[in-house]
């Protein structure tokens, strides 16, 4: 259990971009296509062995040659706008111990790098429905971060929001990486992509909310993005969820209220 890298990296104070899997796959969705568009190249990775159980048996030849585990990778990244290092997490870890020790962990490579700020990105569950725009939520660790992230477009602080009242919790490593990150005076920001309440439990991707999240960091990277190919997606997505409610509205045995919402 540990950081395995495989090759030095020359950033320049890079900024890191967290991404892993949660509510609509909305962390993990946005981060990894990131990386891909950008032509991220992979450095690092953390050790999955003591973090995580093994998630299937891999056949080769028709034997099973080796065990996968859920990854946790490091790709860096030279852009126009500046640096960055993307953190794709398959997967986080279920025991809260061993959740704060890959928190640590992931900072020290931050720390190791230089890198000046970290950005994670996750799901925000409210009232939204599924056919409007997903709003980003933010939560930075420090004050100081307000007045920039008031800039970001289609952008709201958990302060904003009336029904919360500056009131919350981030749950996961979304949550405990700002924390650490706190205790050793690196500023970090967690963006979440809005998903109605009522997909939560969904087993399929939230695309629209990982939209809106990609927006935002790509504005903050100074580096745009082709978003079209997840736009189609996030369609398809929300043509099979509005079959999925059409037919629920019309289950006799469907209570009343949950019709009506």
């Amino acid at each position: 259990m540990g950081v395995k890298l495989y090759r030095s990296l020359q950033l320049n104070q890079p900024v890191m971009i967290c991404g892993w899997s949660g509510i609509g796959k909305v962390g993990l969705v946005a981060i990894n296509t990131m990386r891909r568009m950008m032509r991220a190249e992979a450095f690092g990775e953390i050790e999955p062995e003591g973090f995580f159980e093994p998630s299937q048996a891999v056949v080769v030849n028709g034997v099973i040659e080796y065990m996968r585990f859920p990854a946790t990778r490091f790709y860096g990244f030279h852009g126009r706008g500046g640096d960055a290092v993307f953190l794709v997490g398959e997967q986080q870890p279920a025991d809260p111990e061993r959740t704060y020790q890959m928190a640590e962990m992931v900072l020290d490579v931050a720390d190791s790098l230089g890198c000046k700020r970290i950005y994670t990105a996750g799901a925000g569950v409210t009232t939204i429905h599924h056919t409007d725009r997903p709003k980003v939520w933010a939560v930075p660790n420090t004050p100081d971060l307000m007045p920039e992230i008031r800039e970001y477009r289609n952008t709201i602080l958990m302060s904003q929001i009336e029904d919360r009242e500056g009131e919350g919790s981030i749950t996961g490593l979304n949550g405990l990486l700002l924390g650490a990150a706190r205790s050793r005076d690196m500023a970090a920001v967690c963006l979440m992509g809005e998903v109605p309440y009522y997909l939560q439990g969904a087993p399929w991707p939230y695309p629209k909310a990982s939209i809106s999240v990609m927006e935002v960091l790509g504005e903050i990277l100074g580096e745009p993005l082709d978003l079209h190919e997840l736009e189609e997606t996030a369609a398809k997505v929300q043509a099979n969820i509005d079959h999925v409610l059409d037919a629920l509205a019309t289950a006799d045995e469907l209570p009343e209220q949950v019709r009506e919402e």
